[in-house]
């Protein structure tokens, strides 16, 4: 991989890797434009380069959100979560090579639906996360979403925002939660050989700019408007899951 990479693929690399960043400190929705990047970068093994860049930007970010939350709501939606993992490893092992970009592409769309949905249907969400299905069922999607696509970001604000968490709260849950599964997901991906030397090498030269991207975002909480950057965020994960599926 190391040699086939030319300047252009670098330059798109980082500013994914600023995405991640940004992504773990509370603007979770970036993520995804992340996710398009790398999808569009290098097709159906981008799940598994993109996994220890997230689980370095969990464990970076963990010490400065972990006095904002508990890990009680973690384990509630564990289980769920663990098994739709393992269905979203047999998707992903089914998933031909060829139609991972439209696939994956579909995920980011439905991901930037939910987001929409929180804006526009939160009071109905909200009635509906009150039954005793809601966690399970958020968890088992949440899985498969973090397992085909490490896109299950909007899948978890939104159930817990439905359970009146607070912003920092959420993001204490987030950095605990994300920083669990994804460990579990590295032995899945890495027996499918989308993680190896070449790859983690590759991560290691990216980890600089992740650092810059937490950094970024720990100043954007406070300069910028949540609303107007998530609208941003919405804006470009569309492009860019448009993009995937559609061309």
């Amino acid at each position: 991989m190391e040699m086939e990479l030319s300047a252009a693929i670098w330059a798109w690399a980082i500013v994914a890797a600023l995405a991640v960043g940004v992504s773990k400190t509370g603007f979770g929705g970036i993520g995804l434009v992340a996710v398009s990047i790398m999808v569009d970068l290098f097709g159906k093994p981008s799940v598994g380069i993109l996994l220890p860049m997230l689980i370095f930007a969990d464990v970076a970010v963990y010490p400065y959100f972990r006095r904002y939350a508990s890990w009680r709501p973690v384990w509630k939606i564990l289980p769920p979560t663990i098994l739709g993992c393992i269905a979203g490893y047999f998707v992903l092992d089914w998933m031909p090579d060829e139609s991972a970009r439209s696939i994956i592409g579909g995920v980011i769309l439905l991901m930037v639906g939910m987001q929409l949905f929180r804006k526009f249907g939160e009071g109905w969400f909200e009635r509906l996360a009150q039954s005793r299905e809601a966690g399970v069922v958020a968890g088992f999607a949440a899985g498969g979403a973090t397992m085909v696509a490490n896109a299950a970001g909007p899948i978890f604000q939104l159930y817990l925002l439905s359970r009146r968490f607070e912003k920092l709260e959420l993001i204490g849950v987030g950095a605990r939660f994300f920083l669990l599964v994804n460990l579990a997901k590295a032995p899945f991906l890495g027996g499918m050989e989308f993680i190896n030397g070449e790859s983690l090498l590759f991560n290691l030269k990216l980890v600089p700019a992740i650092l810059v991207g937490i950094y970024l975002g720990r100043h954007l909480v406070h300069a910028v408007s949540q609303r107007l950057f998530e609208i941003l965020v919405i804006v470009f994960a569309l492009i860019a899951g448009g993009r995937l599926v559609f061309f």
